[in-house]
């Protein structure tokens, strides 16, 4: 199996490092990720500008772009061939709920889901990189799984509590729950009397009921959620039509 590594906390990352020795066990890799952390980046790509790609002691790629660019660049300009299996991550803290809209660690996933490969994106719950060796461990037995049975090509969103391996609850399958809107923006001043403003935290949780990835990571379950692309409202299609009629 050959499967290609990204992320968006750049390339010196432990949790790409971690993700990468995990995924080495079990199949040939190939890294290409950020040269510095992206988080936020959403599926962004660069246009404005031409982007470089470097390559690190450790054979990892690294590119002065998103997460998506890494991706576009790895499969349509590194790579010889396409990978089988395409993983991000693994992220310094979660990704869950309206996260996934704005998430760089999902964006890569989702860049190769474009690409007609299936996509993985792993994030631990909390920040700070505690148990990434569990977490780990827990990307390669789900990767290991091969989905042989599931539909192809799939995107999935998991996100690992920070618990001892030993700990974890086993892997459910759940929805994206909802969160409030964002708090306010964080207004200050530069050193010359200017307003900048920091984008304040996300919001909290509103629906985090039974079947969500809030509720199962709350209980110690690793979260697995299954994405799609598709962001045509159906349901308001008819009442478009009679509205342009």
């Amino acid at each position: 199996m050959k499967i290609l590594i990204s992320n968006d906390d750049g390339y010196l990352a432990p949790g790409l490092i971690a993700l990468a020795d995990a995924m080495a066990a079990i199949a040939d890799i190939v890294v290409v990720a950020p040269d510095s952390n992206r988080s936020g980046s959403s599926n962004s790509l660069t246009l404005d500008r031409p982007l470089s790609v470097y390559q690190a002691a450790n054979g990892f790629y690294f590119i002065n772009g998103t997460p998506s660019d890494c991706v576009h660049i790895a499969l349509t300009g590194i790579m010889s061939e396409p990978p089988d299996l395409i993983v991000s991550g693994i992220n310094q803290g979660q990704n869950m709920g309206d996260d996934t809209l704005y998430s760089g660690t999902v964006a890569a996933a989702t860049e190769g889901f474009l690409f007609g490969i299936p996509a993985i994106a792993f994030s631990q719950v909390n920040k700070g990189w505690d148990q990434i060796d569990a977490a780990a461990r827990v990307a390669r037995d789900i990767v290991e799984r091969r989905f042989d049975n599931y539909g192809k090509p799939f995107l999935l969103n998991v996100n690992i509590p920070n618990l001892p391996y030993e700990q974890l609850k086993p892997p459910v399958a759940t929805r994206l729950g909802k969160r409030h809107q964002s708090e306010a923006v964080i207004k200050t001043q530069d050193p010359h009397g200017r307003d900048i403003f920091w984008i304040g935290p996300c919001g909290g949780q509103k629906d985090a009921g039974e079947g969500t990835d809030f509720h199962a990571t709350a209980l110690g379950h690793v979260s697995i959620t299954p994405l799609q692309i598709d962001l045509t409202h159906t349901a308001q299609l008819e009442a478009l039509k009679k509205v342009l009629v």
